[in-house]
């Protein structure tokens, strides 16, 4: 009975990620919810990705004018899932992109983190930029390192949900506002502090490997524009884990909890 349940899992697994899980859909814009493990897009003609299901589930959306198919104003990594806005048309793409450019989109990430934070609000304002030593994976790294170059202002927010355990091991839930939006910008950030983010291989130094996914999700998605507002938010897929355990509450994803981001706006 084992076995079966294992590979019933497996089937379920598998048809899952052939399919895009939609959260939201208009005649402007949908809001997907990315699969973790999964690029965005790919030049290799048989890889699953989030284009070729778009293009598999919305065929008559795909565009073939665009070197992808489908309108990407913004992106997640590999590793993350949650929410992505896929517009539908250029002038939805425009506003969409206007939204991320001047910086009127809010994005709320949640994530386990090792070990535990010490402060229930940590605002990390540090510049990143290219790490020397790992160009071919395209790595990041604090402006405080004497291997990064071409470092940018990066700003993130965090603010403590739960502390507990992951695997045994002491470990914290938070919720995560990114103000600016660099490329692995959270993941560097919490490297930084010291509490890289449970199953992420490349800033845990490649220790971080027994964990099934790196435990980052994109969980609420505010993009304010003249086409069409958007304030889509997923559920949590870190609730009910065997794995994690929670020992105590600090804070909610509710309102109250997001309204403590603002105080450092």
């Amino acid at each position: 009975m084992d076995i079966l349940v294992y590979y019933l899992k497996k089937i379920i697994a598998l048809f899952r990620k052939q399919r895009i899980n939609v959260l939201y859909n208009s005649d402007n814009i949908l809001v997907i919810n990315k699969q973790y493990d999964m690029k965005i897009n790919s030049n290799k003609e048989n890889e699953v990705t989030v284009q070729t299901l778009l293009k598999r589930q919305y065929p008559s959306l795909a565009n073939e004018r665009l070197f992808h198919e489908f309108y990407f104003p913004h992106r997640l990594d590999y590793a993350t899932s949650g929410l992505m806005c896929i517009p539908k048309n250029k002038e939805a793409c425009k506003a969409i992109s206007s939204a991320f450019i001047n910086r009127e989109s809010k994005k709320y990430y949640v994530a386990i983190l090792r070990g535990l934070l010490s402060k229930e609000v940590i605002d990390v304002n540090i510049a990143i930029g290219e790490d020397v030593r790992e160009p071919d994976i395209q790595k990041m790294c604090t402006a405080d390192s004497k291997y990064c170059i071409k470092s940018r202002s990066a700003r993130t927010i965090f603010v403590t949900l739960d502390k507990g355990l992951f695997g045994n091991y002491p470990a914290t839930k938070v919720l995560i506002r990114p103000v600016t939006g660099r490329r692995h910008q959270i993941r560097v950030h919490c490297s930084y502090l010291g509490h890289t983010i449970v199953g992420d291989y490349t800033y845990s130094n490649r220790k971080d490997t027994v964990p099934c996914r790196m435990f980052l999700h994109s969980l609420r998605l505010v993009l304010p524009n003249s086409i069409e507002p958007i304030d889509v938010e997923s559920s949590d897929p870190f609730t009910g884990m065997k794995e994690w355990r929670i020992v105590k509450n600090i804070n909610n994803v509710d309102n109250v909890t997001y309204d403590k981001f603002e105080d450092f706006l």
